[in-house]
Parts: structure tokens; sequence; C-alpha cells
């Protein structure tokens, strides 16, 4: 009998997946815009981070919109404004983590969990957002690492760790923005065993001669390559570009 349960759970998790897949690689056709729903998380319950959250608005990332109006001009896009934003309500309940080191099962059932958690954790914003990003801010006081961000393009939730804290406020902004392509189905483009943008596609300047240092980081490589094996992490937007493979991946590039 469990075992026709679980045969039963998995295909109907496939006929979802599947379903959803339909869906996601028509909206990439950007007939319209995406919008974004940021909803602000005190991830370690400090009154440090709760006083910074009340601080924030709209404005705080107005940047990412501009960005990437900014970049889908380079691509030709025909949009002014692919995407946009809006800064939700604070949520209290915190996403479910990743699991790790997880089987296929494990991954795909902490997705379904996710993608209920935003389902019930999700307040209102004036327009319906296409995608939502839960951005779990942590007291740089007390936490100097912070865990990996992750986001699926099924469901286009994200949950991005973040410090909160002025001062990394630009710096946040490109880690929201690489976790928001995530949801547009971008991969990574570095290596994930040494952290180094993987060239040339984790390059955002992979022609330039010579090539070190580079200029400008590749959004999803995450990193200003200033030799083979030394990086730095882009200070904010303005410092990083989509690379063609990455335009490539969400549709502005065929």
């Amino acid at each position: 009998m469990w075992k026709i349960l679980r045969i039963f759970i998995l295909l109907v998790i496939l006929g979802t997946v599947v379903q959803q897949s339909f869906l996601d690689k028509a909206d990439l056709s950007w007939k319209h815009n995406f919008y974004v729903a940021l909803y602000p998380v005190n991830a370690d319950g400090s009154s440090a981070v709760a006083d910074y959250i009340k601080t924030l608005t709209k404005d705080d990332f107005e940047h990412m919109e501009t960005y990437f109006a900014e970049e889908g001009v380079r691509y030709n896009l025909g949009m002014s404004r692919p995407i946009a934003v809006e800064l939700g309500e604070v949520v209290t309940e915190i996403p479910p983590a990743p699991p790790n080191n997880g089987s296929i099962l494990q991954t795909m059932l902490w997705s379904l969990k996710f993608r209920w958690f935003a389902w019930n954790n999700s307040p209102k914003v004036p327009v319906k957002p296409d995608i939502r990003l839960y951005l779990l801010y942590h007291d740089p006081a007390t936490s100097s690492v912070l865990a990996h961000s992750t986001a699926l393009n099924k469901g286009r939730v994200g949950r991005v760790n973040l410090f909160g804290d002025k001062s990394y406020n630009k710096q946040n902004l490109v880690v929201a923005a690489h976790e928001l392509l995530h949801t547009l189905t971008a991969t990574d483009k570095y290596d994930l065993s040494t952290g180094l943008p993987i060239y040339p596609d984790g390059y955002a300047e992979p022609d330039k001669q010579p090539r070190y240092p580079q200029s400008f980081a590749e959004l999803m490589g995450g990193y200003v390559p200033l030799e083979e094996t030394k990086n730095v992490i882009p200070k904010s937007l303005d410092q990083t570009l989509i690379g063609a493979k990455t335009a490539r991946e969400i549709g502005w590039l065929r």
C-alpha cells in the first residue's frame, strides 16, 4: 500500500513539474514584465535587524529595476521595465531551508514545502507578483558568514540570505538580483568547489585583452576576476553585467 501511495505522490510531483515547466518557458517570451514581491524576514530575531527592517522602503530596491532595464537595452529587449519590484510586509515565519546534500526526493519535497510556505506567507502587494523573494536579514555583528541563498524557477520563489545593515545595501542587491535570475532559469557560472567564476561564461568580459583584471562581474558568475585564481565580490550592481549565456537562459537572446 505504501509503495503504491509513494508512486502516486511521485507521479503527482512529476506532473506538476512538467506543467510548471511549460508555463515557465512561455513566460520567458518576455511579452510582459515580471512583478517581484520582496518580503523582509528577521532571520535571527535580533532587535538590530528589526530596527534595520523598519527603515527599508521601496526606494532601497529601485536600483534593481533600473539595472535590469539597462541590461535589457544591451540585449535589445524592447521593454522599458522588464523587472518591477514591490516591497511587501514583513514575514514573521522563516522559509524552510534546503537539505544539505539531500537526495533527489528530499530536494523535491523541500521544493514543495517552500512553495507551500510561499502560498501561505505572501502578504498582498499592489500588483500580484510573478516572483517572490524572501529576504532573510542577519545581524552582521553576530553572523559574519551567511549560508548560500537559493531560488527555484518552479514557482519562482527565492530564499535570500542578506546582512541587515545599511552599509551592505548595495551588495545585498547583487545577491538578490542573482537569486532573482535563478527564478528565471539562469544557472550559476562559478565553480561550486572553488567559488571561482568559470571562463568564459562566468566572465563579464571574456574577450578582454589582457584578460585580467576584469572590471566587472558576470551576475551569475558572482565575482570580479582579478587573476586566474583571485577574485573580489562586486561592490554593487553597477560592477556587474549579464553575460550572453545568462541572457540566452532567461530568454533575452535566441
